[in-house]
């Protein structure tokens, strides 16, 4: 595929934008005179609206970029991924956490594993699963980070209604030994069960905080051998995972084909499957699963990825913009804008495209946000007065969990598509200009009928597949992340010189006189 800036959509894009940044236009005029705006610019399905209205959109430009995505050739790209194509192209891979979430997938593995979920799930909730000396598990930690853990703990958070009070479920992710320290603290060792979420079963945090938890366990129970009832692995290196102790029965593969910030569909969401239930978690693959037949089924005009990856490949390409808020009105998804960072940032953070040249344009944004209202309260006054460009994606929630809270939710809805509003539309104060807002700012909303692992499965899903649209207009790859593995490497270079007494620091000045000062304050 050709660079995007070679087509002839994108130059025509070029110029059509450029009606977007005179001083005379306003957002809101597009919707003057024009009652069927709403209609025309957003979508739904069963349970998920997609208003991108307020949006730098005319007819004209939305073709364009229709245009853009036909002549950089999405819908090969999209049809490659579900086919089970190599499109992890540096790792030559699949990419194939599609299949994760089909209930007629053609790989018996995906099936296999999800029985053997179930079973230690319903083992689990019936008390069946027992600790070393037959004590009954109670409470299980998930030790895992990245993609093994930022999944996970967003559903069981999201789902804190659903959750069964036996077992309880913890997660551990920093290598700070705060966390591990603070989160044993309450727990029993003979009922304690501990997940351990490494693909490669090298990942250094997820290792140090293993073995911490290992010692914790020695020192309460008889033996070496009473370890086995107390440690679970999702991993695909199965030899290290025997070699730390944990028995075959206890293992649960993912395989190569499936990245870490695609897994809280595989064994990795094992802790969310107890947390609320494997119901709820075939709930939340069906809704995964829904969203993926839209994706592929569906014309790129009509198509919910298609439209918000567009978009954002519009504003980082001829707005200059540089990140995007996410501001969830739920506070039941205060952590989706994490997880969203991780998804968008480890995909699209790159700068060299599948051919190995450099980029034409600008990649990836950086991804923020908090839930609202909270986020009213902080940087929105960032958002209405300040000079950022700043595209935002509003989600919210149109039912309450509770139908006693139904006042109080329409609060928080009103303050959702009141910001929507007001960014849009400002205000102009003559007398006053320090109370001027600009407005213009644009935004997508997303509403869920209800919270529900459905809901929440196709929602994801839905940015999983907006970031593999911008991945292949882009022509970069969004399954690996060498930036991150370069990070790790670095890292160890400087542990084995912060360990090491005496030592030959040999680094820039910088990092040496850090170093030093560390050493010297511990000793």
């Amino acid at each position: 595929m050709s660079k995007p800036t070679q087509t002839l959509a994108w130059r025509n894009l070029l110029r059509e934008s450029e009606g977007f940044k005179t001083p005379d236009f306003r957002l809101e005029d597009l919707f003057a005179g024009d009652n069927n705006r709403f209609d025309r610019f957003s979508i739904s399905t069963d349970h998920l609206l997609l208003d991108y209205s307020k949006n730098y959109l005319t007819e004209q430009s939305f073709k364009l970029l229709i245009d853009l995505a036909t002549e950089c050739k999405l819908p090969t790209s999209i049809a490659a991924m579900f086919s089970g194509d190599k499109i992890n192209y540096s790792e030559n891979r699949a990419a194939l956490h599609v299949a994760l979430r089909d209930p007629d997938s053609d790989l018996s593995e995906v099936g296999e594993t999800l029985n053997k979920i179930s079973g230690l799930v319903e083992a689990l909730h019936d008390g069946n699963f027992k600790g070393h000396g037959g004590t009954q598990i109670t409470d299980v930690v998930n030790i895992g980070i990245g993609g093994s853990n930022l999944g996970p703990v967003l559903l069981c958070e999201a789902f804190a209604d659903f959750v069964n009070e036996i077992p309880h479920v913890h997660f551990v992710s920093n290598i700070d030994p705060s966390h591990l320290r603070s989160t044993l603290s309450s727990l029993n060792p003979a009922s304690t069960l501990f997940i351990i979420a490494s693909k490669s079963f090298t990942t250094i945090e997820t290792q140090q905080n293993a073995e911490m938890a290992r010692l914790w366990l020695l020192n309460h129970l008889p033996d070496e051998r009473a370890l086995s009832a107390h440690f679970i692995a999702i991993t695909e290196n199965v030899q290290a995972a025997q070699e730390f102790g944990i028995s075959t029965d206890n293992l649960f593969p993912i395989w190569d084909w499936v990245g870490g910030r695609y897994s809280l569909w595989s064994a990795v969401g094992l802790p969310i499957a107890i947390a609320i239930g494997m119901k709820n978690f075939r709930e939340l693959l069906a809704g995964a699963h829904s969203m993926d037949q839209h994706f592929q089924r569906t014309a790129l005009h009509e198509n919910m990825p298609v439209i918000m990856g567009l978009l954002t490949v519009l504003y980082t390409g001829f707005f200059n913009s540089h990140s995007t808020a996410i501001v969830p009105y739920s506070q039941r998804l205060k952590l989706l804008p994490t997880y969203l960072q991780q998804l968008h940032m480890e995909s699209l953070g790159k700068s060299v495209d599948v051919t190995g040249g450099p980029v034409s344009t600008n990649t990836g944004e950086i991804i923020w946000g908090t839930a609202g209202t909270d986020a009213q309260h902080s940087y929105f006054q960032l958002l209405h007065q300040g000079t950022r460009f700043i595209p935002i994606d509003f989600i919210a929630v149109a039912k309450p969990m509770f139908n006693k809270e139904q006042e109080q939710h329409q609060y928080l809805l009103a303050n959702c598509f009141g910001q929507s509003l007001s960014l849009m539309r400002g205000h102009t104060d003559s007398e006053a200009p320090h109370k001027n807002v600009p407005g213009n700012k644009p935004c997508n909303t997303l509403v869920l009928e209800e919270l529900s692992p459905y809901n929440l499965g196709s929602l994801i899903a839905l940015y999983e597949h907006k970031v593999f649209v911008q991945s292949a207009i882009w022509n970069i790859n969004p399954f690996d992340q060498w930036g991150v593995e370069f990070g790790k490497n670095v890292a160890q270079e400087v542990f084995d010189s912060l360990s090491k007494n005496p030592v030959t620091i040999d680094f820039d000045a910088s990092t040496n006189g850090l170093i030093r000062f560390i050493k010297k304050w511990n000793n």
